[in-house]
């Protein structure tokens, strides 16, 4: 299955809970409020944002970070990019009025940022072999390094994951593997962050 057909799918998964759900965590897919803005500060806590900063948020669903980032009071400028049409559209309703964010769907649009991260984005393979979805992680952290001057980070469920819990179409990777890989191929500084309530991992990449 190439890339093309199985992004398809995730497409159509994720903008039928939008579609679903409305602008809610359900609506990414994720169970709570709470465990959504845990996973925006495992993200951004190994890096330094406490001085104006630009992110590129990569599968940015319907904008919910720019709403942690604003109550947080950090100022920043913020570009969102979704494969969801759905999505995009609910974003640009929500925060048409801030010049410091946009929105798209068009991945060339992206340009390169202090940061990228990218929450969720790699948990729901749907019928894609483990294999082919490792590859197209390996594929795209390349693209989040090639995007960002000082680090980027992502989340991904992990395979410490109780078993009874586990779901055929969700991808549960192995931290290690990760972490060595970012290690060798990005940067000597990697954090890796698995020491929070949720059975997932997050890992930030400094340069």
């Amino acid at each position: 299955m190439d890339s093309d057909n199985f992004l398809n799918e995730v497409e159509h998964y994720y903008s039928e809970k939008i579609q679903r759900y409305g602008a809610t965590p359900q609506g990414v897919d994720w169970n709570s409020q709470e465990s959504q803005t845990l996973r925006f500060e495992q993200l951004l806590k190994c890096f330094d944002i406490s001085q104006a900063f630009s992110i590129n948020d990569y599968g940015c669903g319907y904008g919910s970070l720019v709403d942690y980032l604003i109550q947080q009071g950090h100022l920043f400028q913020y570009r969102g990019f979704d494969i969801s049409e759905a999505m995009i559209k609910r974003a640009k309703e929500l925060h048409h009025e801030l010049n410091q964010c946009e929105f798209f769907t068009e991945e060339s649009r992206l340009t390169v940022a202090d940061y990228t991260v990218a929450s969720g984005i790699f948990n729901v393979k749907l019928g894609t072999s483990n294999e082919t979805w490792q590859k197209y992680i390996m594929r795209m952290l390349k693209k989040f390094s090639e995007l960002s001057n000082n680090g980027f980070a992502f989340n991904i469920l992990t395979k410490y994951s109780d078993r009874d819990h586990m779901r055929p179409d969700l991808y549960y990777a192995d931290p290690l593997f990760f972490f060595d890989y970012c290690k060798k191929n990005f940067s000597r500084y990697v954090s890796l962050l698995h020491d929070y309530p949720l059975f997932e991992f997050t890992i930030a990449v400094k340069k």
